[in-house]
């Protein structure tokens, strides 16, 4: 077994998030998971096949968040593995729960705009995902005026009041 660490590649503010899933409905019922939860949303979905043809299944409304998802999931290559890229000003939050009950997802591994490295395994019958480094090491305990900032922070972009 080898393992490889494997960084994926999108824009800083680009949110992602990356699962297991087991059938190859899946591309369909993620798409219309999405589109059903926020209308308008930009985003590109793929998907590693695991049987069959091997393809990286895809699907999505915008161009850009499809070739990101397409690029990095054969990237992967890890069976049964789906990334979603989101356009820009759609966030995790809004879609997550919906994801997580698609029927054929099994995990999710990150949810996330940060630099992101996925921990591989490599055997002679595929890959796994052994799990995600996602952004960087916590440096310190918040204090008083980081708390008030983050508080500050989530009731200015609307997800507090």
């Amino acid at each position: 077994m080898q393992l490889i660490t494997l960084k994926i590649e999108k824009p800083d503010a680009t949110n992602f998030i990356l699962g297991q899933t087991h059938f190859i409905k899946s591309v369909e019922d993620i798409h219309e998971a999405l589109v059903n939860t926020v209308p308008g949303i930009q985003f590109g979905v793929a998907f590693c096949e695991a049987s069959g043809q091997c393809l990286v299944r895809w699907s999505g409304t915008d161009s850009s968040m499809i070739e990101l998802a397409q690029k990095n999931a054969k990237a992967i290559a890890a069976g049964h593995s789906f990334i979603i890229f989101l356009g820009d000003g759609f966030y995790p939050l809004n879609v997550l729960n919906t994801i997580k009950m698609v029927p054929e997802v099994c995990r999710i591994f990150c949810a996330t705009a940060n630099p992101t490295e996925v921990i591989l395994a490599e055997t002679q019958q595929g890959r796994a995902i052994l799990g995600v480094v996602d952004g960087f090491c916590a440096n310190d305990i918040e204090g008083d005026e980081d708390i008030l900032w983050r508080k500050n922070l989530l009731r200015q972009i609307g997800y507090k009041q």
